[in-house]
């Protein structure tokens, strides 16, 4: 993987999640921006052009699966991983276009690691 930085997109209507996921992954050296919620991140996505966007997928208003088709139509190409606190979903992440899907727990480790794989695909 190249040595730039990349710019990470958090999409979360809870603060604390935003939070925590921008402290982690600041300390693994990418750049954060955040959003609350689907509507805000679809208004952000076109002039920051993230590397890679991390949406939860239950939110008010638009949900991330919502938010995650009108991304793609945005942008085809920014790589979207869909967070739930719910399990239950991993069998549909695919069928949503979802680059990944991962379980939100208190441990970030499957996070980070499904980050690194996402950008080692999308930008080796």
């Amino acid at each position: 993987m190249e040595t730039r930085q990349y710019t990470i997109l958090v999409v979360d209507d809870e603060e604390n999640i935003r939070w925590l996921y921008r402290e982690e992954l600041e300390e693994e050296g990418y750049k954060i921006a955040d959003a609350a919620s689907g509507e805000e991140a679809l208004k952000i996505v076109p002039e920051l052009k993230p590397d890679l966007v991390v949406m939860d997928i239950k939110m008010p208003g638009i949900s991330g699966v919502d938010a995650l088709i009108k991304i793609k139509e945005i942008d085809k190409d920014i790589p979207v991983i869909l967070c739930s606190a719910y399990g239950d979903y991993k069998q549909d992440f695919s069928t949503w276009a979802s680059d990944a899907y991962v379980v939100k727990s208190a441990s970030l480790d499957e996070l980070k690691k499904a980050i690194t794989k996402v950008l080692k695909q999308r930008y080796a």
